[in-house]
């Protein structure tokens, strides 16, 4: 019985992996489920074909239920996009996918990472705050004309 537990358990840690091309269709649900504007598969492929383009996925078992995918210029990034499938949110999930995706941009020479994010999405913010990022600027209805979106900064290195 033990064994059982023990082998349950550790199936419910996710494996984080350099996300890759035959990725994009289980990226692309997450994103729709994640984000009213999704972006589709091809969009995904698209991106991940791009040598400026890192991008990260986690998966429990054969589940993809995360992503992170961000652009790279002139030493810095953008995180473009990161999302956690809706029934395995609130898990500390993120967190794990975040920390490696910026340990492989700081190896790859990025400096500073820029990211925005809806300033209502109060689970977002907290973990990029407590990731270190902080708030350099303010987009007043950037999302759909009336959310602002915040961007954050935070120095690599």
């Amino acid at each position: 019985m033990m064994n059982f537990v023990t082998r349950l358990l550790a199936r419910s840690q996710p494996v984080i992996a350099e996300a890759r091309a035959q990725d994009a269709a289980a990226i692309a649900a997450v994103h729709a489920a994640s984000f009213q504007r999704s972006w589709g598969e091809d969009e995904f492929q698209r991106l991940m074909a791009e040598r400026s383009v890192v991008a990260h996925r986690a998966t429990i078992g054969r589940t993809l239920i995360g992503f992170i995918v961000s652009r790279i210029t002139a030493g810095e990034a953008e995180i473009l996009s990161v999302g956690i499938a809706p029934a395995w949110r609130g898990r500390g999930f993120a967190r794990p996918l975040l920390d490696l995706h910026l340990r492989r941009l700081a190896g790859l020479g990025v400096r500073t990472v820029f990211l925005e994010v809806g300033e209502n999405n109060a689970p977002a913010g907290r973990l990029y705050r407590r990731a270190g990022f902080r708030e350099v600027g303010r987009r007043p209805g950037y999302y759909d004309g009336a959310t602002t979106a915040l961007v954050l900064r935070r120095d690599l290195g």
